[in-house]
């Protein structure tokens, strides 16, 4: 999988909610109405990014947030493979 340029990385953060681009990552945050939830949500999260065979960088934070770091880091930044994660857990977070 090839490395994106900054500027398919920004063509293709059209296709996705929220999400945003430095530091040759994309990160998006995402907030539950309870710990119960968040905890749930990154554990559906794991799941997929197992299946995958891609893992992103999730932090649990505060009681109900959790923010969400993906990269190929084989590749040093963004590819393709990275929005394909990124798309899946947008359809997570709506379930």
């Amino acid at each position: 999988m090839s490395l994106l340029s900054p500027q398919e990385v920004m063509k293709n953060l059209k296709s996705v909610d929220n999400w945003s681009f430095d530091n040759n990552q994309i990160h998006s945050e995402y907030q539950f109405k309870d710990f119960k939830e968040a905890l749930g949500f990154v554990n559906e999260v794991g799941d997929e990014a197992e299946r995958l065979n891609h893992h992103p960088d999730i932090f649990l934070h505060s009681w109900n947030k959790v923010k969400i770091t993906i990269s190929t880091h084989s590749e040093g930044g963004v590819t393709e493979k990275d929005f394909k994660l990124a798309a899946i857990i947008d359809k997570l977070s709506k379930e």
